[in-house]
């Protein structure tokens, strides 16, 4: 399960995996667009598709809540290149 924890403009979501947490940082920038800028996943949880899970969940977030994503984070980045079907939830 990921959850999400927010502060003022600052937020993240967090899975935690057998005792072990990965998580993905942003900023709000409006209620239209958010700047991802970190994933975090621990060398126990590498592998194991947590990073990816992380990612997914952030695309269906922003279909469902109707916000845009700048990718600054590289692993963010690089999987908006792998999959083009996620280009609507993307400002580059």
């Amino acid at each position: 399960m990921i959850t999400e924890e927010r502060d003022g403009k600052k937020g993240r979501y967090v899975l935690v995996r057998d005792g072990h947490e990965a998580e993905m940082t942003y900023s709000v920038v409006s209620d239209a667009l958010r700047i991802v800028d970190h994933t975090g996943v621990p060398d126990a949880l590498r592998g194991t598709g947590a990073g990816r899970a992380l990612v997914e969940h952030l695309v269906q977030t922003a279909r469902t809540e109707g916000f845009k994503v700048v990718p600054l984070c590289p692993f963010v980045n690089a999987q908006r290149a792998k999959h083009p079907e996620w280009a609507d939830i993307f400002q580059v």
